[in-house]
């Protein structure tokens, strides 16, 4: 049995003061918005020393949120891969199930908690940018239920494959804005929000979706979202008796990797794996960032970034729409350089059979960005012998990506 380790609290008090992990991170940003950020990162050390501030969002990730979300054990899934692999080996699979979140991603987890900032600090508009669309559903739904304008920019070409969560931000009042430059994606709608901002720094907050950005927003969401790894940690323990012997979440920006993540970087015991979007292939079109770039500054912090020799940022590409940004949080490339989390890649076509896999065997679609991370799971576990647990996060769910699916498949729709 794998006994929790007892020190929780080497890890806990990064980043440093400047919002720097080890040389990751940072606040680069335009002159306007500093006073911004400086009053962002204030009231957010006033809300953290605030019980009313932690009972009011406790209250909401319960009671609309509906968290805890469920700790699953994938029995038939891990079966399926026992079958190809050697003898007494096929890990315990289990899943962190957070596509059954209201919304159906872990993104409202972080939305809740910064729209309370939002209305701490008397914000009045709200802006967000958003790939795959579950984190402008997620702003949408929560500018809804506290009465805020909300202001949603999105490449064009996402809002191509992602029609139904387009509908769904409109339903919800949401002003959806496509964003026709560079390669109509997350990035672009990233820069388009951050201009946004500039212009109208005096009542607008960004909810920025993923543990990237201008310090304090790594820290605000990787804290949001570490409500995960703090729920699977106790269900673990409750179901088990032990902690996991892996970790494994797919990473775009990283969000829902640092939230299961983080609850236990002290617990030497558990190993992390992160996965990237390899998209076509390391040496063709993707979005693996840390395999395949090098340490540079986009939107306010500095992180590792897919980039050509000039410093010129590069085009990502990953089938899915929330996984093909160019970056990643900086906390992620701090984990990588000191070893604590190792990372590694899966392509499109993997991640497709890494879908199709579990729907086939437990009766669940996964939105694609957790294929990703199913694919890797399906790799690891056949290393791994019988009483061995891996415990991956479900960040999302497919209803989203069925279209897109459906035309890489060759179905009609």
């Amino acid at each position: 049995m794998t006994k929790p380790d007892t020190n929780l609290n080497s890890f806990m008090n990064q980043p440093d003061e400047r919002g720097h992990f080890g040389q990751f991170g940072g606040r680069y940003v335009a002159e306007t918005l500093m006073p911004l950020i400086l009053d962002l990162e204030r009231e957010y050390r006033a809300a953290q020393a605030d019980p009313e501030f932690h009972a009011q969002l406790d209250d909401l990730l319960k009671h609309y949120v509906g968290r805890p979300s469920p700790l699953y054990y994938a029995e038939r899934l891990t079966e399926e891969l026992r079958k190809d692999a050697p003898a007494g080996r096929g890990a315990q699979i289990w899943f962190k199930r957070d596509e059954l979140n209201h919304t159906g991603a872990h993104k409202i987890n972080n939305c809740i908690g910064q729209i309370l900032l939002a209305i701490r600090m008397g914000k009045t508009r709200i802006i967000a940018e958003t790939g795959a669309g579950q984190h402008g559903v997620a702003t949408a739904t929560v500018c809804a239920r506290f009465g805020l304008p909300c202001v949603i920019y999105m490449g064009a070409k996402d809002v191509e494959r992602q029609q139904p969560n387009v509908f769904r931000m409109k339903l919800l009042g949401a002003e959806v804005i496509p964003v026709t430059s560079g390669a109509n994606t997350l990035k672009d709608a990233m820069n388009e929000a951050l201009r946004d901002w500039v212009a109208n720094v005096h009542d607008t907050f960004y909810i920025i979706g993923t543990a990237a950005g201008p310090h304090p927003y790594p820290e605000l969401v990787r804290d949001f979202q570490s409500v995960i790894g703090k729920e699977a940690r106790a269900q673990m323990l409750e179901r088990t008796g032990r902690l996991p012997d892996m970790l494994v979440a797919a990473i775009g920006g990283g969000s829902n990797a640092i939230g299961l993540f983080h609850p236990f970087l002290d617990d030497a015991s558990v190993e992390m794996l992160g996965i990237e979007a390899a998209g076509h292939g390391l040496t063709k079109e993707h979005a693996a960032s840390l395999a395949g770039g090098r340490p540079g500054i986009l939107h306010g912090n500095k992180t590792y970034l897919l980039q050509d020799e000039d410093g010129q940022i590069a085009e990502a590409h990953s089938i899915s729409a929330g996984l093909d940004y160019p970056g990643i949080g900086p906390e992620h490339s701090w984990l990588k350089e000191i070893g604590r989390v190792r990372y590694d890649s899966v392509t499109d076509t993997e991640a497709l059979e890494g879908f199709q896999l579990l729907c086939r065997t437990e009766g669940i679609i996964p939105a694609l960005e957790p294929s990703h991370a199913i694919a890797a799971v399906a790799r690891e576990a056949a290393k791994m012998d019988r009483d061995r647990i891996i415990l991956a996060n479900l960040c999302g769910r497919g209803d989203k990506d069925i279209f897109t699916v459906a035309e890489a498949l060759g179905e009609k729709m």
